[in-house]
């Protein structure tokens, strides 16, 4: 009996340390996106978007965003980036990934959603960062949402710096467009 409960009692001191495993595998990362503006820290959700947050790291892995530029810019909405150069050449795509938007995420000052076209499962590697409380992006609004996957953590003002550059007509966009370039030098993955 007294082997029983010891064995008992080993595991239950065990099942902590068990549970540890998975969570830690689980972990939300976080990313510095460095601009020629200065420097934005976002966190990851990968627990509640992980197709997304795994397709966005996909690209930060290959430094398909280093070189990339914010060209959208609309002021208190959001800015997005991540699709094209400074010569506005389109950036090589993998395929569109299904859309996350009911995650339970909503989209907030601060949070990272990815862009797609008016198709439901369209996102590829562009996203945009809220500048305020978006709600009519959230799933179920007004139709299947704009999937959030991070949140800036440290950069904010930066983030706000570059929603107040001047815009207008530039390249192929015909408005929203930065007139100075906003570069996204690169994004890492924070040890």
């Amino acid at each position: 009996m007294e082997t029983g409960l010891f064995l008992m009692l080993s595991f239950l001191a065990a099942a902590p340390l068990l549970a540890a495993g998975p969570a830690e595998k689980s972990a939300n990362p976080t990313v510095e996106i460095q601009t020629n503006m200065g420097t934005i820290e976002a966190v990851l959700y990968k627990d509640k978007a992980p197709i997304t947050v795994e397709n966005f790291l996909k690209y930060v892995q290959e430094k398909a965003y280093d070189g990339t530029i914010f060209h959208r810019v609309i002021k208190d909405f959001m800015i997005q980036g991540g699709g094209f150069d400074a010569k506005f050449n389109r950036r090589q795509t993998h395929d569109p990934i299904k859309n996350e938007a009911a995650n339970g995420l909503k989209n907030e000052r601060g949070t990272l959603a990815m862009a797609r076209t008016s198709e439901v499962d369209s996102a590829t590697n562009q996203f945009f960062i809220n500048l305020k409380n978006n709600d009519f992006l959230d799933h179920g609004v007004r139709d299947f949402g704009y999937a959030v996957f991070g949140k800036v953590t440290k950069g904010m003002e930066v983030v706000d710096k570059i929603a107040a550059v001047a815009t207008g007509a530039k390249g192929p966009f015909g408005r929203d467009c930065p007139l100075q370039d906003v570069i996204i030098t690169s994004i890492k993955i924070k040890k």
